[in-house]
């Protein structure tokens, strides 16, 4: 008896799923998602403006998107993500279908039914392409996974209540504590 083979995907598959159902592409391998809680919603509205705000105050030429916003990951047909938040400092790599190879700054909200994507799948993932900084949020625990590829540095974890420095950005940090208060 033969195994089952595995189905390959590609982004026109992506494409051809009904309106309103959203999935994610790694490696031909679709992952359905699930519509966000409030409570993501929030963080992820919070920190796409406490972004949007600094950078604009700096006068600076990255953009910032919150989801769905697409990011074609790799130069291929099998990758096809929408991080939570992605910063985009090449202005070469934006079109009207998103972004076209790795985002300089990716924050994900972590989901309490699926934590490994974001700790695994997508680490990896973000590393290779070439993401300068990936930042893992977990509301649950309120911990932060800061991981400065750019740096090759470890991973910092912080609580809500830290400060949370950006590495892409020196001299600035993020209290979510304090941004979720506000």
């Amino acid at each position: 008896m033969a195994l089952p083979q595995e189905i390959y995907h590609t982004i026109d598959d992506i494409y051809a799923l009904p309106d309103g159902q959203r999935a994610e592409l790694i490696d031909g391998r679709m992952y359905m998602m699930a519509p966000p809680s409030r409570t993501h919603q929030k963080i992820s509205s919070k920190l796409h403006q406490a972004i949007a705000n600094y950078i604009d105050g700096k006068k600076g030429k990255c953009e910032v998107y919150a989801a769905p916003f697409a990011v074609f990951l790799m130069k291929d047909k099998a990758h096809y993500l929408e991080p939570d938040i992605s910063v985009i400092c090449d202005p070469s790599k934006l079109d009207e279908k998103g972004c076209h190879g790795a985002p300089d700054w990716v924050i994900e909200i972590t989901s309490p039914s699926n934590p490994q994507m974001d700790y695994g799948i997508k680490l990896f993932q973000y590393r290779t392409a070439g993401v300068r900084e990936y930042w893992i949020v977990n509301p649950l625990k309120k911990t932060v996974s800061v991981y400065d590829f750019e740096n090759n540095a470890l991973s910092n974890q912080y609580i809500f209540d830290d400060d949370v420095p950006v590495c892409i950005y020196e001299g600035f940090s993020i209290n979510l504590s304090k941004l979720l208060l506000g």
